[in-house]
């Protein structure tokens, strides 16, 4: 009977506690919060922080963290805003009031199969028809595009079968985000002098009518 007791007592210590070989130990395990690398965007409508996804898309945060430490997203553009979809940036930089668009490295590879959902506040990378082409451009997702919202569904393997890699969240400014998706777009923009423009590539459509600009993006400390 002392035995039968002690199984008893040993089944209750485990239902309570968990499988002691699958103890959890780290911060993401204990909080259920993702933990990783986090950054601050300041843009010219306020401050987004965001926590990048290091353990689902480690070559993609690497990429952007090589882009934000050589300060190549200081004084580019948010050029494409749709308020029902995404707001998309760190291509174009201002230059004369005229939006000129930067010479990015090499495209990575895609790591949508692996990364995360593209819901609401999530950032993930653009890209062209080529699924290892980001390069330096990315997205704040403003909806849920993962087959849920009302545009599209950006994760793999939807999206011409390669999906869009999300590598990140943000967890502090997703107010400034709804602020940016609701400015007023065309395919022109307003310059610096008030005079009509357009993005200096040729004609692009949603890009906002005043700039709204990423002063910069840093290593949060």
């Amino acid at each position: 009977m002392k035995s039968l007791a002690l199984f008893f007592a040993a089944l209750f210590f485990i239902s309570c506690n968990g499988d002691p070989e699958k103890s959890q130990t780290s911060d993401e395990q204990k909080t259920g919060v993702p933990t990783g690398p986090e950054v601050i965007i300041e843009t010219s409508m306020g401050t987004i922080r965001a926590r990048l996804h290091e353990d689902t898309a480690p070559i993609t945060v690497q990429n952007y963290l090589s882009y934000v430490d050589k300060g190549f997203y200081d004084n580019t553009i948010f050029h494409r805003v749709m308020s029902n979809f995404m707001i998309q940036g760190g291509g174009f930089e201002m230059q004369n009031g005229v939006a000129r668009e930067k010479t990015s490295g090499k495209g990575i590879k895609n790591e949508s199969p692996n990364s995360k959902s593209n819901v609401r506040g999530t950032l993930a990378m653009a890209r062209t028809g080529d699924p290892d082409s980001a390069t330096a451009q990315f997205f704040i997702n403003v909806s849920n595009n993962d087959g849920t919202g009302p545009v599209t569904n950006l994760n793999y393997p939807h999206s011409n079968g390669h999906g869009y890699a999300v590598f990140g969240e943000v967890i502090e400014g997703m107010d400034v985000v709804d602020k940016i998706k609701e400015v007023s777009v065309s395919t022109i923009f307003m310059n610096s002098q008030g005079l009509l423009g357009r993005v200096s590539t040729g004609s692009h459509e949603n890009v906002p009518v005043d700039p709204v600009l990423i002063q910069s993006i840093r290593r949060a400390d």
